[in-house]
Order: structure tokens, then sequence, then C-alpha cells
């Protein structure tokens, strides 16, 4: 029997726990397997990193408006931008910047 994608990833992560794109991956495959939360938790700590890792923070804001939840996007973005400019990666600091305005404004931000 072949294994899974994310069958796969987990496998590979038992030999290399603190890979992050293998850890990206896995919020990936549980995203697509609406494991929101599980998801979430592995983004945010991947953006807690040091040094954070900025393609974490675009997709946690993605799954965040998806579920409605504009606010916490929008702080996850702001914090994305400066990540990304701090890192000197300019196109994913454009990219989250674009995410950021399609959001627009809300009243009383």
């Amino acid at each position: 029997m072949s294994m899974t994608r994310r069958e796969k990833i987990e496998s590979m992560l038992k030999d290399e726990p603190d890979d992050v794109f293998l850890r990206y991956s896995l919020a990936l495959e549980m995203e697509t397997a609406e494991e929101w939360e599980s998801s979430l938790e592995i983004l945010e700590t991947l953006a807690r990193g040091t040094p954070p890792y900025v393609p974490a923070f675009q997709m946690a804001a993605q799954q965040l408006v998806k579920r409605d939840q504009i606010a916490d996007a929008r702080r996850a973005l702001r914090e994305g931008i400066e990540a990304a400019r701090s890192q000197g990666n300019t196109h994913a600091a454009g990219e989250m910047s674009e995410l950021l305005m399609s959001l627009g404004e809300m009243p009383g931000e």
C-alpha cells in the first residue's frame, strides 16, 4: 500500500522534527483535510520561529479569511509584512500587502 502525501511528510518529520518546510507542508495537508485548528497552530508556531518563516504568515491569513476571521487575518499579514521586510523578502511583503489591502478597513480599526 502506498503512503499518502501526508503520511510521507509525517514519516520524514520523525527523522527531522525541526524541518521548517516539512512542518509547513504538514500544515497545508491539514488545511486540505479541513483540520483548521491544527493547521493554524503549526503556522503560528512557524511564524513565531527564529527566524520567522515568512510563508506561514500569508497562509495563516488566507485560512483566517476563509473562516471569516478578518481582524486576525489582518494582524497575521501586518506581522508577516514586517518579518518579510526584516528578512529582505520584498516579494513576500508585496504579496501580503496586496492581500491586506484587498481586505479593506474595518470600522473601529
